[in-house]
């Protein structure tokens, strides 16, 4: 090892990165019910609504159900898997 590297952090010294938000729902144009589902894109699963509301991307399908379940029981509404 030369004099100018440097040896990576240890793992007690690295600090968390801030997860991402999921974005705040929003009313359906003309006030149509919601309507979520899930659908996965690779190796992640995520919901979306149809007032435009997305989940982040989760790697555990169950996950993004309850996100959805989240998602419609503050708007009323129901889930579509």
């Amino acid at each position: 090892m030369h004099r100018h590297d440097t040896p990576p952090p240890l793992p007690s010294q690295v600090q968390a990165q801030p997860q991402a938000q999921p974005q705040a729902p929003s009313p359906s144009p003309g006030g149509a019910p919601h309507d979520t589902a899930t659908a996965e894109r690779g190796a992640f699963a995520l919901a979306r609504c149809t007032c435009g509301w997305s989940g982040p991307a989760r790697r555990s399908r169950d996950r993004a159900r309850t996100d959805a379940a989240a998602h419609m029981s503050e708007q009323g509404g129901g889930v579509r898997q």
